[in-house]
């Protein structure tokens, strides 16, 4: 149990060192578009290699797609419920960060209990996706008037969340099923890939302009290769 913390902890870090990074200086339009787009590429291999297909390979198409939709829809209206109550602000990255970490980390605890091994690739995509979200979503925060301690601390929360996740995985391994576990997976996709159509794409667009797009190729290339080696 131990362990899985650790990694947990390890694969959430991220989350914090892209908060930190964010409040260390203050970062161009054109940059923290240009590392969101980045995010969006990294973050649409770890949907297609890590969840989608993990997913449709342990539990096949019915609970991937339940979860998807689930996943989507959750999304969706827990989006609705914090614009309502906020000022925006990166406040969906961070809601974002929170939906599809704390199943994606699920899914590493179980594997860990399972005695599968830590996935070098699943544990660099988490770690290399979260960071962008992070960057963009405090550089956001701190724009729109947040205090540094507010904006650190919601993101260690979330960090936090996430990496009680992976031991939340790894104590409830027995009991979820193969189907369970796709569900999980699909869970995860559908999140992701609402925030990524509703928010950080059309992000890093407007910042980065039509840079935005060569960074995305680049995250994609990244986080695909490290899934392919895994």
């Amino acid at each position: 149990m131990i362990e899985s913390l650790g990694w947990g902890a390890l694969a959430a870090s991220s989350l914090v060192l892209g908060a930190l990074l964010a409040l260390v200086r203050s970062w161009s339009a054109t940059v923290v578009g240009l590392v969101l787009g980045f995010g969006a590429g990294a973050l649409i291999a770890s949907v297609s290699f890590e969840l989608a297909e993990e997913g449709l390979r342990i539990g096949g198409a019915w609970p991937v797609a339940i979860g998807l939709a689930v996943g989507g829809v959750t999304f969706y209206l827990a989006n609705r419920w914090v614009e309502a109550r906020s000022s925006g602000g990166g406040a969906t990255l961070a809601l974002g960060a929170f939906l599809d970490g704390i199943p994606e980390q699920a899914v590493l605890g179980i594997a860990l209990a399972q005695g599968e091994g830590v996935s070098a690739a699943l544990l660099v995509a988490i770690f290399a996706s979260n960071l962008p979200e992070a960057i963009g979503s405090a550089s956001d925060m701190r724009s729109s008037g947040r205090s540094r301690g507010q904006v650190l601390g919601l993101w260690a929360a979330v960090a936090a969340a996430c990496a009680l996740a992976t031991t939340g995985g790894y104590l409830a391994a027995d009991a979820v099923s193969s189907g369970t576990s796709a569900a999980i997976d699909g869970f995860a996709a559908g999140a992701l890939l609402t925030m990524l159509i509703d928010s950080m794409i059309p992000e890093a667009k407007d910042k980065a302009k039509d840079l935005a797009g060569l960074a995305t190729v680049a995250g994609f290339a990244l986080a695909a290769g490290l899934s392919l080696l895994g």
